[in-house]
């Protein structure tokens, strides 16, 4: 899990560079399970990211793509401030279908 905050004015460039960088990773990497970005309701510039990897080599390998390197230099001067938390999943459930109400 990634808390970020990120400067105001630079924002909606943030977060393309952000898409740019899940949607690589998700698509390149069979490692890379899923990316879930919410930002605080109160500072849009408050963001968490929820990533899921298959395992710890998996998060090893993916901080030495390309695309995550350009990610990480293309954000590093907006980019406010950066708290990593590693967490273990106690459960998960969803509804079937989520997708299609």
């Amino acid at each position: 899990m990634a808390k970020i905050k990120v400067e105001p004015k630079q924002l909606d460039l943030y977060k393309s560079l952000l898409n740019e960088q899940m949607l690589a990773a998700v698509k390149l990497e069979p490692g890379v399970l899923s990316y879930t970005v919410v930002a605080d309701k109160k500072d849009a510039s408050s963001i968490t990211i929820f990533e899921i990897y298959a395992n710890q080599e998996a998060y090893q390998s993916h901080i030495l793509t390309a695309h995550f390197k350009k990610y990480k230099e293309a954000v590093k001067d907006m980019v406010l401030s950066l708290e990593l938390i590693d967490v273990d999943l106690i459960k998960k459930t969803k509804k079937e279908n989520m997708y299609q109400i």
